[in-house]
């Protein structure tokens, strides 16, 4: 079929067999060099598929409101293993109890949380989300005197604990300089208040709950209400 052309041809260019074939050679390179990074890539956004080696921790607690331990397991998928980039992200959780009064929640629970670990992203919404959810018979205080509003806000400072360890949040809470005003202060309350007793983690009993930490360490000092844990004063 002719092919008219009417605009004015300004240049030409012979292509030869050779010259298609170069080009042939350069575009299947470049789409293999594309399906290698393509392959090197793992989009968060997508769910994760499960290696045959997971890393992780179990993390043993003991509760009032159970009569036996619970067991916490976090296991992790390594990310971009052997290069500078290379980290540790959750992939699943199981909670294991000789206790099966909670069993039928906890399993649901587990599988919702590993279905969010693998779907990718930023997941650590989820421990402000477990931290908000409270028991209506009430909470309790764990060893350390912070209080705890439920079970699944317990399962949520595990899960806390555990992203901090790999590098996924940032450990909350004074610093060295902070430290060592709060020392200060606690030693000078207790030598003031020598007579008072104490709890088992060294704080007044008569101390009130901390609304920052949850710690029953906050105690009117120097006429403001100040925690002896976190540093936290009415005051400023």
């Amino acid at each position: 079929m002719a092919i008219k052309i009417e605009k004015k041809i300004v240049g030409y260019n012979v292509v030869t067999e050779e010259d298609k074939a170069k080009a042939a050679q350069a575009a299947a390179a470049t789409q293999n060099l594309a399906d290698q990074h393509k392959a090197e890539i793992v989009q968060l956004g997508e769910p994760l598929s499960r290696p045959d080696k997971l890393v992780g921790n179990t993390y043993k607690i003991k509760t009032p409101v159970t009569e036996h331990a619970l067991y916490i397991t976090i296991n992790d998928v390594v990310m971009n293993a052997g290069t500078p980039q290379e980290h540790r992200r959750p992939f699943e959780i199981f909670i294991n109890s000789k206790n099966m009064e909670h069993f039928q929640w906890i399993v649901a629970l587990t599988r919702v949380m590993s279905a969010v670990f693998r779907k990718g992203g930023d997941i650590t919404f989820l421990v402000e989300e477990l931290h908000s959810v409270f028991d209506p018979s009430g909470g309790y205080f764990k060893k350390g005197g912070k209080y705890i509003p439920s079970l699944v806000a317990e399962i949520g400072e595990v899960l806390q604990q555990h992203l901090q360890e790999i590098g996924m949040l940032k450990k909350s809470g004074p610093d060295g300089h902070q430290k060592k005003l709060i020392e200060e202060k606690r030693a000078e309350y207790m030598e003031k208040h020598a007579s008072d007793p104490v709890n088992e983690e060294g704080y007044p009993k008569s101390a009130q709950l901390c609304a920052k930490c949850s710690t029953k360490a906050a105690i009117i000092m120097d006429g403001c209400l100040t925690c002896l844990n976190c540093g936290e004063s009415k005051c400023g």
